[in-house]
């Protein structure tokens, strides 16, 4: 009788943790887009207040820029007719990750490819004492370059450089004692982009 309850609470949590991995796996975007001639509605589910977000052009160049004040969903219509034709993202960035959507216009018509929406995960520098830790989560294995500088009045002296390669879970250490005292730039290069932390 022991065993038949114990196999019981086995199988009721796998079909618990079955369900819960489908939810996850037909949970629906975070963001919807409604597109009428006139003008797109983007709703954002779940944002903080203190995200950004961003029109940016196909030469990196930000068309629109605001930063979200309140926590929770956000709603908000934008006339992207008017947009010379062109690729275009929307960039919603957060605290660990930057998301974006793309979308065209082509002769006042506007069409959004959800398939090519990516997700990229930041790295995170923390500073404990000497210690300084960075971590990320590379889930294409795409490479981490550090790089720390120690800063004075108008020079930078870099320090320290690393690549990290064909790594999903980048968690890196580094101690500053025995460098000079006084301040440092960490600068980490991935995805084309480039994060920046002074210490």
């Amino acid at each position: 009788m022991k065993n038949l309850i114990k196999h019981s609470k086995k199988g009721i949590l796998m079909v618990t943790m079955f369900a819960t991995l489908l939810s996850f796996a037909n949970e629906v975007s975070f963001y919807t887009i409604k597109n009428d001639t006139k003008k797109t509605l983007l709703t954002l589910k779940n944002v903080k207040g203190g995200n950004l977000l961003s029109i940016v052009d196909n030469n990196g160049i930000i068309l629109y820029k605001e930063i979200i004040e309140k926590s929770g969903n956000y709603t908000k219509g934008f006339d992207l007719t008017s947009l010379p034709d062109g690729k275009y993202i929307f960039e919603i960035n957060k605290d660990l990750e930057i998301t974006t959507i793309p979308f065209s216009v082509t002769s006042n018509n506007v069409v959004f490819n959800k398939e090519a929406s990516e997700t990229i995960y930041k790295p995170f520098t923390r500073v404990q004492g000497d210690m300084v830790y960075v971590t990320k989560l590379a889930l294409n294995d795409e490479p981490l370059k550090i790089e720390i500088y120690f800063t004075s009045a108008s020079d930078y002296e870099l320090m320290f450089s690393e690549t990290i390669e064909n790594t999903r879970n980048i968690q890196k250490a580094y101690k500053l004692t025995g460098l000079d005292k006084g301040n440092y730039k960490i600068v980490i290069k991935t995805e084309g982009r480039t994060f920046t932390k002074n210490i």
